[in-house]
């Protein structure tokens, strides 16, 4: 059953995570309601440097959160369906998941809208159902 949880929570990350960088890329699901807003982000640059916009980064920030989400499930969805015992023998494999579900949890509470807030939530409450698993003696 941990196994299970933990391809269950990290193919929900991936799947959040390739809607979203489609999204970003291939739709305009993340461009202001407001036109302006975007002319004055693609007009102006951070204080950190003038060699990008704030639009540019703003596509950037998005595609490399979708591409960490896609990891998550990159990396645990083969381990735990090729050598799932390397997850069972490693406090730091079987906790990991639980770590990044958390920390994204907490931006999709503060940040973010319902939708990805349910699903980050489903997947957090799968990996820490697996880590119960694995790391508490029956």
């Amino acid at each position: 059953m941990a196994q299970i949880l933990i391809i269950i929570g990290a193919a929900i990350f991936g799947y959040l995570g390739t809607i979203h960088l489609l999204y970003t890329f291939f739709t305009d699901k993340f461009d202001p309601h407001d036109l302006s807003a975007k002319d004055a982000m693609q007009g102006t640059s951070p204080v950190l440097t003038k060699e990008t916009t704030v639009w540019k980064a703003w596509i950037g920030f998005n595609a490399s959160h979708s591409l960490g989400a896609m990891l998550v499930a990159a990396f645990y969805i083969p381990l735990a369906l090729s050598n799932f015992t390397i997850i069972e023998h490693s406090l730091w494999f079987s906790l990991l998941p639980v770590i990044i579900g958390l920390s994204y949890l907490s931006l999709a509470k503060k940040y973010w809208f319902k939708i990805p807030f349910v699903g980050v939530l489903i997947s957090t409450v799968c990996f820490i159902g697996s880590t119960i698993l694995i790391n508490i003696p029956n």
